[in-house]
């Protein structure tokens, strides 16, 4: 099944979405297991140190600075908190958030630079939840952010394409969600893991039916249950509302289109964090996605402005991206020169990376569909020839072959 299903036709990210979630559910407990809904959201469990209230206010300012991309400050301040529970998991928890938002702006290139530090501060934060439960002391915050490390970890390797270890940490992440979820608490942020379950268990057989046979082996998803977590942890959440309002966009952007809801809450995050560079890069796609194109125009020169004004965490695979959709927004208008600059800066901007990213490859192909509008008939037969090099991605190939034959803007029979 799981042979059948790499080899089917879904994209990348879906393999992963399916095989972790198969994997990590093989072997659970029955369907009925978890057919309760969490208890009513009112009593803080004791000694947690999701209710320290100095740490909160601390650990606000902090996640604030890092979700606007100031790294270095925000750093110096999960430094203190570290240095103030030593043995306590939320130190490194909270420094591996540094190296994913590190991360999250560059997966379109496939740059690992800081994985080693993201997967490194994960194990500490294994490592000290282990350690509290073998103390017996605040088996709760132990299994939070053992959980917590478990699921950021897996994401991960799923974007790497190390299907057997993401599929592990799901499997070890699985272990304590519902557990967390039903336990008697106020804190919003454990109903983020039950939500992302929630819907996908849901939408995953929807979209791929090949993973039905499979379900009786899950928990019971419901996908809108599954919204409405999400929707409070975005609200409501501390340490994983940016985190639960990233995944809303996702949803309504790729999974179930709604224009108005994905820009709620790609709104949102832009509000809060107006310095982060990917918010910014993904509501300029929402804008594009329909049909906006003024403001998506507008909005991706604002990108190239900040990269230019070295503005912090506007790294080239977010410029590129800005880039790549203004040179479609030339074209449409038939600036040809223009079209062109922007494809060539794409080129340029992803010239240090070795993956072929769905940005490069594109733009690849658009700069020989503006050569041959140009007239400039071999430098588009080469670009095209490049594309049959690089990476597949849906159409790429096949329009590359349909262009060397005969060129773009001539495709009559």
């Amino acid at each position: 099944m799981i042979r059948s299903i790499l080899n089917s036709n879904v994209g990348d990210s879906g393999k992963a979405l399916i095989l972790v979630a198969i994997v990590s559910t093989i072997g659970a407990a029955p369907l009925d297991a978890y057919a309760q809904t969490p208890t009513a959201w009112s009593r803080p469990i004791e000694g947690s140190i999701l209710h320290d209230a100095s740490l909160l206010a601390l650990a606000d300012e902090a996640l604030l600075d890092l979700y606007n991309m100031r790294y270095d400050r925000a750093d110096s301040l999960f430094a203190v908190i570290e240095a103030q529970h030593p043995d306590h998991p939320i130190g490194p928890f909270l420094a591996s958030l540094t190296a994913w938002w590190k991360i999250l702006p560059t997966l379109s290139v496939h740059d690992t630079s800081q994985d080693r530090d993201f997967l490194r501060q994960m194990d500490r934060v294994i490592k000290k939840s282990k350690g509290l439960e073998r103390k017996k002391k605040n088996l709760f915050d132990a299994a939070f952010f053992k959980t917590a490390a478990h699921g950021f970890r897996g994401r991960l390797l799923s974007d790497r394409e190390e299907w057997l270890r993401a599929a592990q940490d799901g499997k070890a992440a699985m272990d304590h969600i519902f557990e967390l979820a039903e336990g008697d608490t106020s804190n919003a942020d454990l109903l983020f893991g039950v939500g992302v379950y929630d819907y996908f268990a849901e939408v995953i057989p929807e979209r791929y039916p090949v993973v039905s046979p499979l379900m009786y082996f899950f928990p019971s998803g419901n996908k809108e249950r599954g919204l409405q977590r999400l929707e409070k942890a975005a609200h409501e959440g501390r340490f994983v509302s940016a985190e639960a309002a990233y995944f809303l966009v996702q949803i309504f952007t790729s999974f179930q289109p709604d224009y108005a809801r994905s820009m709620e809450y790609i709104s949102m995050l832009r509000e809060r964090y107006p310095g982060n560079a990917l918010f910014h890069v993904m509501q300029g796609r929402i804008h594009f996605r329909w049909g906006q194109w003024v403001a998506a125009a507008a909005m991706f020169k604002e990108v190239v402005d900040q990269y230019d004004a070295n503005a912090p965490g506007y790294v080239p695979p977010l410029v590129s991206q800005a880039h790549y959709y203004l040179g479609r927004r030339s074209m449409q208008q038939n600036k040809l020169t223009d079209a062109q600059r922007h494809f060539s800066a794409v080129l340029r901007l992803e010239a240090q990376y070795d993956y072929d990213s769905f940005f490069r490859v594109f733009a690849t192909l658009r700069s020989g569909m503006v050569h041959d509008l140009q007239g400039e008939r071999e430098e588009a037969k080469r670009a095209y020839r490049r594309v049959l090099d690089q990476r597949r991605y849906s159409s790429s190939r096949d329009r590359a072959k349909r262009y060397l034959k005969k060129p773009y803007g001539d495709q009559s029979p």
